[in-house]
């Protein structure tokens, strides 16, 4: 039975941060997370290039949200809840996530149906690169992309990462791409640092 107390995860959030950008606010899940991102994962196409396509039920919903509070506690960093300002309403999750398989730190995202096409995931990622730089100070990050996902394969394009390779992870064939310090430092930071703010959750 899916639980009802939001105070559960409270210990796991204390070092989550929040990071807010012109149109986004990026915090910590809370279980009253659970029924909205249900609705937003089994929105139409959502999860089609995803390497599961059928959408969770509500108690995987908040298993899924209990991992990922758990993968802040040992990684420290992980997916936030992304939620829309305008409209004050969760519209899906960004952020970064340890892959153990490669040792890599992958930058991903995922986001309405009825929000797509308005630049919000590259803004969403935008974000979860800057932490991950700056505040975690790592040198490489990742991502990797269905092969006929021409909609991701745009926002990398503008994130400025690099495709380096066709591959397969969890399952599926992906383009993987790169994003280093250097390239980060020169193209990326001057774009990211006057619209994103970090702090305490």
């Amino acid at each position: 039975m899916m639980a009802t107390d939001p105070t559960i995860d409270k210990p796991a959030r204390g070092f989550i941060p929040t990071i807010m950008t012109s149109r986004l606010r990026l915090r910590a899940f809370t279980l009253y997370d659970v029924e909205p991102l249900h609705r937003v994962m089994s929105g139409e196409e959502v999860l089609c290039y995803f390497p599961v396509t059928v959408p969770p039920t509500l108690e995987k919903t908040e298993t899924f949200i209990r991992r990922q509070l758990e993968h802040w506690g040992t990684h420290k960093y992980g997916w936030w809840a992304v939620d829309l300002l305008t409209e004050d309403r969760l519209i899906g999750w960004a952020g970064l996530q340890y892959l153990p398989e490669t040792d890599e730190t992958e930058v991903a995202y995922l986001l309405a149906r009825d929000t797509w096409g308005r630049g919000l995931a590259v803004e969403a990622a935008m974000a979860g690169l800057y932490f991950g730089f700056e505040a975690l100070g790592r040198d490489t990050i990742i991502a990797v992309v269905h092969v006929d996902n021409a909609r991701s394969v745009r926002v990398l394009d503008k994130l400025g990462m690099t495709r380096d390779r066709r591959d397969s992870y969890f399952g599926i064939e992906v383009y993987h791409y790169t994003l280093d310090r250097t390239t980060y430092d020169r193209a990326l930071k001057p774009k990211i640092a006057c619209s994103v703010n970090v702090s305490g959750s």
